[in-house]
């Protein structure tokens, strides 16, 4: 169980809710048919020794609730109240999203990630609304909006995905709503600032960019990043983030220049990877793994990764002056914990 009530969610947010919040996508056995508990205990050993302060429990894999529910379970055993767990609802249904918050609740989650499912097609923001707020009004947890380019909103609804118009009568009429993963617009940096200059005072805004994090981190406050793939990084981006709230900032810029042929080598691999609005997650599970952390197989039907892209990921990293895994690209599919 969460460790506030609903009533007390922002207060919660406002002295609990900060720092670096990554992924963890599931990990299956080589036939695929069951969750490798061993591969994702040693994920969240990697998390703690690299410095996160939690991890979003990714749900967009091929995975049914009852395994959701255990690796949840799995990852909050072995964290033992060390990270702090963000549930993935993003489900097939507004039902099934709803279903998913009982999990949430009695898993340890304190925090809610709210998506949309690909067959939702609003036509007004009355519709973005009325399913935002029946998921707030279902659960006890805290819960973050997410303005994203990924739903469609834009530009037949706004095109900042979610207008402030919008987020303001959420955040009156929903009191759990405790932050906003501040990327509408995406890439533009409009969004962030917005929700910063009209709600900053009220609720967390998080700014999962990396890239606009150390650079507007220098001239405004931001006090969370979550949640986004920081583990292709390994341990940089919760040091960065250190010496950014220590208003340590020539520090912070010359580790931001150290990644940035990495950077470059990610956003080049994003362009080829993550198409049809939906991130290619055994993508991101293959930059986790250059890290140290599981990898492994992921079931159909699941986007692919070919060798020039992750030939592309891995020389980022060593250009960047990083060590990522020189193992052969082949490992990466049988994961590093084998079951």
């Amino acid at each position: 169980m969460a460790s506030y009530r609903r009533s007390e969610a922002r207060d919660w947010a406002n002295e609990h809710l900060r720092g670096v919040i990554n992924v963890i996508i599931p990990s299956f056995s080589s036939d695929l048919r069951t969750l490798n508990e061993a591969a994702i205990r040693h994920d969240v050993r990697k998390q703690l020794e690299y410095g996160f302060d939690g991890a979003l429990l990714v749900s967009e894999v091929v995975i049914s609730p009852a395994e959701y529910r255990a690796f949840c379970e799995i990852a909050q055993d072995e964290a033992a109240g060390r990270q702090l767990f963000v549930h993935h609802c993003s489900w097939s249904t507004l039902a099934d999203c709803l279903d998913s918050l009982r999990i949430a609740e009695e898993t340890g989650s304190e925090l809610v990630l709210l998506s949309y499912p690909p067959n939702f097609y609003p036509l007004s923001e009355q519709d973005i609304y009325d399913f935002t707020k029946t998921v707030c009004d279902a659960t006890e947890l805290g819960v973050m909006l997410f303005p994203m380019y990924l739903w469609g909103f834009s530009p037949r609804i706004h095109p900042s995905d979610i207008p402030v118009s919008l987020l303001r009568r959420l955040l009156d009429d929903c009191p759990n709503v405790v932050a906003i993963k501040a990327e509408g617009g995406f890439p533009s940096i409009m969004g962030l600032v917005e929700c910063h200059r009209h709600f900053g005072e009220e609720v967390v805004i998080s700014c999962p960019i990396e890239e606009q994090l150390i650079a507007l981190g220098q001239l405004m406050p931001i006090r969370l990043s979550a949640t986004s793939d920081h583990e292709y990084y390994g341990p940089m981006i919760p040091r960065i983030f250190a010496h950014l709230q220590a208003s340590e900032f020539d520090a912070a810029t010359e580790l931001f220049w150290q990644l940035h042929p990495a950077r470059r080598a990610h956003g080049a691999a994003a362009a080829q990877l993550h198409g049809g609005a939906f991130i290619n997650r055994q993508a991101w599970k293959f930059q986790a793994w250059l890290q140290g952390y599981n990898g492994g197989p992921l079931r159909q039907p699941t986007q692919r990764i070919h060798d020039p892209q992750m030939s592309l990921l891995r020389k980022g990293l060593l250009d960047s002056g990083l060590s990522p895994s020189m193992d052969p690209f082949s490992e990466f599919f049988v994961g590093r914990i084998p079951q």
